[in-house]
């Protein structure tokens, strides 16, 4: 069978997305599995479904690069918006789209009759241990020194809906991050395994990332994890609150602002190409 397919990114945080309203997508673990391989398939960090939902305009489901579902994705959820909207699909610039972290809030923001940036109501972090999960005693792990692969570093722990260890440092270029990433990632402090941000303080409004994502690796962008690193800055007195924080990733810049009650993250959100692939 032939599948049709669109091909998007944000930031660079590329995913192959599928219109699951009008075509069944079988198996798609495997399926993300073979499709996200970027020699032997389209090439992506994931695939996609964008389907019917009782209680939201549209439900997203995203599967990894290695085939496991992930709960939500910052990125992709705001090529979701611009994929329903700019398909006629949906005729309204607030949306509300059902993720395996809960129904989120889009505002989407057109140039020229087409969806060029999305605003995504994140909802309110979680820093308790079980909300990450992370194996670690005490209310909150925010600063918590902790020895990772042999190495003590200091770490905090973020739910954006998805697991998320931030870790600040200088010079987030010059990390190795290929081999760090995956220690960090199978800790046994993180049942779940976790998305791990590296992040260099350029200035309280200026953050420099690079993450690694579970499931993906080094991923040019994630939106979750752009809002956890602002989360911890300023949790860790380095960022303030309420005051749009840029945040500089491989692929582009996302700005977040925590509030009080929940976090707001913006960015560009791009077609990249359309097809069909035999399945």
């Amino acid at each position: 069978m032939k599948l049709s397919f669109t091909k998007m990114q944000g930031c660079g945080n590329d995913y192959i997305y599928f219109d699951a309203f009008t075509q069944h997508v079988p198996n798609p673990e495997a399926l993300s599995l073979r499709l996200s391989d970027r020699h032997f398939g389209i090439g992506g960090d994931g695939i996609v479904l964008i389907g019917p939902s009782e209680n939201a305009d549209a439900q997203m489901r995203m599967f990894n690069a290695d085939g496991s579902e992930g709960n939500m994705c910052g990125n992709a959820i705001r090529c979701v918006g611009k994929y329903l909207y700019d398909r006629g699909m949906v005729h309204k610039l607030a949306l509300k789209i059902e993720t395996r972290s809960g129904i989120k809030a889009l505002q989407l923001k057109l140039k020229d009759g087409q969806v060029e940036a999305v605003q995504v109501d994140m909802g309110r972090p979680g820093l308790r241990p079980q909300d990450i999960p992370v194996l670690l005693p005490g209310d909150r792990v925010i600063g918590r020194l902790v020895e990772l692969g042999g190495v003590q570093r200091r770490i905090s722990c973020v739910s954006m809906g998805n697991p998320h260890c931030v870790i600040f440092c200088p010079q987030v270029d010059d990390l190795a991050l290929p081999a760090i990433g995956p220690i960090c990632e199978n800790a046994s402090i993180f049942p779940d395994r976790v998305n791990t941000e590296f992040v260099e303080v350029c200035g309280p409004q200026r953050l420099k990332m690079r993450v690694w994502e579970r499931g993906s690796g080094e991923t040019w962008a994630c939106g979750t994890g752009a809002c956890a690193s602002a989360v911890a800055a300023v949790e860790n007195g380095l960022s303030p609150r309420s005051q749009p924080i840029e945040l500089v990733l491989r692929g582009g810049m996302l700005t977040v602002t925590v509030m009080d009650d929940t976090v707001l993250m913006e960015g560009g959100a791009s077609k990249v190409f359309e097809g069909e692939v035999e399945v």
